[in-house]
């Protein structure tokens, strides 16, 4: 088995990365998806938010208030850290389960958001990290229904470029257009992955 991290700040790509390396055959696990999942109405993921936050993060239907829970977290640095502290083991559980259950030869890609700050590089054959300059980061978080203070907030929240840059192994550039980072995408997967899971395939 071939593991790849695969991270980059929020708006640059990290998605349309994943979907290209899917298409070839890498079983992608998302942790954004999963971290959705783990705090879904009924899991212990949710209670303990809401046993974190209070009922003020519930939408009326008992479901989590994203929003909400948004404009809690991202105004004080210690809230953020009591809710990584309650959501990151499960997402980390999670994806072991589903790496698990993949082919003893699969290319297993492992989209992580956070994976610098979270320190989780060295678990990685592979760090891939997605990148687009400042300005297209915030211009596709706007289009995603975020203010301008908010776009900037979250991504000044997270790693630097080049502390990303620093664990990386490969650095994709999405600033420009779709076809031109399906290219880089194309080059990666037959200059590093299909030989390195050869190797490991034959080892």
């Amino acid at each position: 088995m071939l593991r790849i991290g695969l991270t980059g700040g929020i708006g640059s790509g990290k998605s349309t990365v994943a979907a290209l390396l899917a298409a070839r055959g890498a079983v992608v696990v998302d942790a954004d998806r999963i971290a959705r999942e783990v705090v879904e109405p009924g899991t212990p993921g949710l209670a303990a938010v809401v046993g974190a936050f209070g009922p003020g993060v519930l939408t009326a239907d008992g479901a989590l208030d994203r929003a909400a829970l948004a404009s809690i977290v991202f105004a004080d640095p210690e809230a953020r850290a009591r809710l990584d502290g309650i959501v990151h083991p499960l997402v980390r559980a999670r994806a072991q389960e589903v790496v698990a259950g993949a082919a003893e030869d699969a290319v297993v890609v492992q989209d992580v958001p956070l994976l610098v700050e979270t320190g989780q590089a060295g678990q990685y054959d592979l760090v891939l990290v997605v990148e687009a300059d400042l300005e297209t980061r915030v211009a596709r978080l706007l289009l995603r229904g975020l203010t301008e203070e908010d776009a900037r907030a979250r991504i000044a929240s997270q790693a630097t470029d080049e502390q990303r840059r620093a664990v990386a192994d490969v650095v994709l550039d999405n600033s420009g257009a779709p076809d031109a980072l399906a290219a880089q995408v194309e080059r990666l997967w037959a200059e590093r992955v299909v030989p390195a899971a050869g190797e490991r395939g034959g080892s």
